[in-house]
């Protein structure tokens, strides 16, 4: 390579005039720019090549009974990308052409050569070849962010149809590259309500810039996902999107979340527990009292007593209730398989299942994954959820939906009914201790479920639409 500024030029030719000829044309034009070195045999040059120290080579077409495209062939060969400028002679025009297809960078006329013409060939050459080297560069730096990226990376053309996807798009949405590049951005989206916003920002001057939406992958599990997006290339109008996806992000958070609101529920119920008993305690031993003396009676003395004293065991039970549902017990955890659980609780509601008609969808993937759990509070936590399906769908009319599958570390079951569904501002209280739409229940069932739910490090959200439906998402971290 260049030493002291000077460009090494091996010359391949056996005429050793025609070396004396170029490097005094190279001495005489610019005797501080070249160095020239000569190979006087195919054999010496390809030895020569092989070393790799020059930065140009000048390459005879007639090297005894080879060629120079043999040469640059064997450059080739080598996986060596150097620049080449080929002597023809003078009319060999399909050799030039030849050359040029084989690799050769220029071509020059023997006959024809000057000093000018020879330094301006090799000038431009050295020129167009640092060149394609930066380019190369910076598209092996840019082809290795779009590769190796862990973020999801789609370029769209101006109708917003996918054209390429580096393999994390692939990977996370579960798409073939095929299959992905029949879609448009728009079929990624979960909800149609924030498409239109998307493609207005999209064509707008500063593009979409750290929006969040709700993707899903090609087997309709939902994403989270933060999406920068900008037209990349005006002329032929291709987007550029760069997605993050915040799922398990935001699930840590809900998670954290839920587990410091559990924690404030609970020492809610505590105090309110602790507040409540003592004055109870007294109106059960007033009534007590009461009871077991004579005192004046009147007509109805005695079913007041009954009522206060029935009344007060009922807060009581219901205080009981309220510790019970919030109070982080010991578990007795060993490896369970979450389908063989979903079956259990199954099993356990088969006669609510059939007295009300209800059709039951299973799609359980294999193998089944273990968790551990205490199988007696998972069953109960189950169970409540699909009870509470079964009440909400109409006697006869009704499918209940179980489908677990496996991301990363982390199991999941889906328990999706056809019911009534949830209005948007009750979803937020859904596990709230004595939040309930039903006409007799305590509104527990599901503080409990949660609570067991968390005591297993798991995660439980809810998605519910008013008239179509209730659907559960639970997961939990895989043995």
């Amino acid at each position: 390579m260049a030493i002291n500024n000077k460009k090494h030029i091996l010359m391949i030719d056996d005429d050793e005039d025609d070396f004396f000829l170029v490097n005094a044309l190279l001495q005489d034009i610019s005797p501080d720019q070249y160095a020239l070195q000569w190979a006087s045999s195919y054999k010496e040059g390809l030895m020569a090549i092989e070393t790799r120290v020059h930065d140009l080579y000048l390459v005879d077409y007639r090297l005894g009974g080879n060629t120079g495209i043999d040469v640059l062939h064997h450059f080739r060969n080598l996986g060596y990308k150097a620049p080449v400028i080929l002597f023809t002679g003078k009319g060999d025009y399909h050799i030039d052409k030849e050359a040029m297809l084989a690799g050769a960078a220029d071509y020059l006329v023997k006959s024809e050569i000057n000093a000018a013409l020879l330094e301006r060939a090799i000038r431009y050459t050295l020129d167009k070849y640092a060149h394609l080297q930066a380019i190369e560069k910076s598209e092996k730096r840019y082809f290795s962010i779009f590769e190796k990226s862990n973020d999801l990376i789609l370029l769209a053309d101006c109708e917003h149809k996918i054209v390429a996807a580096n393999p994390a798009a692939l990977q996370i949405l579960k798409y073939e590259e095929a299959v992905l590049y029949n879609h448009r951005l728009q079929n990624l989206f979960a909800q149609d309500g924030q498409i239109n916003a998307f493609l207005e920002q999209l064509c707008s001057e500063q593009g979409v810039v750290q929006q969040e939406y709700i993707f899903h992958t090609r087997e309709g599990h939902l994403l989270d996902v933060i999406v920068n997006a900008t037209l990349l290339d005006e002329k032929k109008q291709l987007y550029l999107c760069i997605i993050q996806d915040i799922t398990e992000r935001k699930r840590k958070a809900q998670e954290k979340q839920q587990q410091e609101k559990f924690a404030i529920t609970g020492r809610i119920a505590r105090l309110v527990a602790h507040e409540v008993r003592n004055p109870l305690t007294n109106i059960l031993l007033a009534v007590s009292q009461l009871k077991s003396e004579p005192v004046m009676q009147t007509e109805d003395s005695q079913l007041y007593l009954d009522i206060m004293e029935r009344n007060c065991h009922r807060i009581n039970q219901l205080v009981t209730e309220l510790l019970e549902s919030t109070r982080m017990s010991e578990l007795n955890m060993l490896p369970q398989g979450l389908n063989e659980l979903a079956a259990k609780a199954l099993q356990l509601a088969a006669d609510r299942l059939q007295l009300n008609n209800i059709k039951v969808v299973q799609q359980l993937s294999e193998p089944d994954r273990q968790i551990m759990a205490d199988e007696d509070k998972v069953l109960i936590a189950l169970l409540n959820i699909i009870i509470n399906g079964v009440e909400a769908m109409k006697a006869g009319d009704g499918t209940l939906s179980i489908h677990t599958y496996h991301e990363q570390d982390r199991v999941y079951i889906r328990i999706t009914d056809t019911g009534s569904g949830i209005r948007e501002e009750n979803i937020a209280k859904l596990f709230e201790p004595f939040f309930t739409n039903k006409t007799k229940g305590t509104g527990l069932g599901l503080t409990a479920t949660q609570n067991i739910i968390l005591q297993h490090k798991g995660n439980i959200s809810v998605e519910s639409t008013p008239g179509e439906g209730t659907s559960f998402l639970i997961s939990f971290p895989v043995v």
